[in-house]
């Protein structure tokens, strides 16, 4: 699993859908998921630290979590299928612990206003990530690309012999 952070509400170009916009530890992948309008707003006020004058419904489920004594310990985004993101809430209470099926976009708007780690199944990732920093993923293929023209069989055979030495 990879962890993620929340970077942001964009607009589709075309369409002006919603999309949150996650992305990983190292700014060099993110992950769009089209949401809709009222979770778009429910992300955006939980990233501007905004308080309602009344709870919304994601205030309303991060209240009933703490008046329960439950923890939200993370949130796992775990799969793809047909173009629509699945997500599970991790909630504990004490030692017991239950996944709650949950759609990505009010996942992520509990995930925030309770602090809790988003989290992001690495085939998933894979599946429906996007480049953020094509000069790095470049640089990063040439150096491994530079680094298996230059070992030669003796190499393998050398270290074999010391992995026997060590055994």
């Amino acid at each position: 699993m990879i962890e993620m952070k929340v970077a942001g509400i964009a607009l589709d170009a075309v369409t002006r859908s919603p999309i949150v916009l996650l992305k990983d530890g190292s700014d060099r992948r993110a992950l769009p998921i089209y949401i809709g309008q009222d979770q778009a707003k429910a992300i955006i006020t939980a990233l501007e630290g905004q308080k309602p004058p009344r709870p919304l419904t994601h205030d309303l489920f991060s209240n009933l979590l703490d008046a329960w004594e439950m923890t939200l310990t993370k949130v796992i985004i775990h799969a793809l299928q047909d173009s629509t993101f699945y997500a599970v809430l991790c909630v504990a209470k004490g030692e017991e612990k239950k996944e709650i099926d949950c759609r990505p976009s009010d996942a992520i708007a509990i995930a925030l206003r309770t602090q809790a780690p988003i989290w992001v199944m690495e085939e998933v990732v894979v599946d429906a990530s996007i480049p953020v920093d094509r000069d790095a993923d470049e640089e990063e293929r040439q150096a491994f690309r530079d680094f298996v023209s230059g070992i030669r069989p003796e190499d393998f055979i050398e270290q074999s012999r010391r992995h026997q030495k060590e055994s």
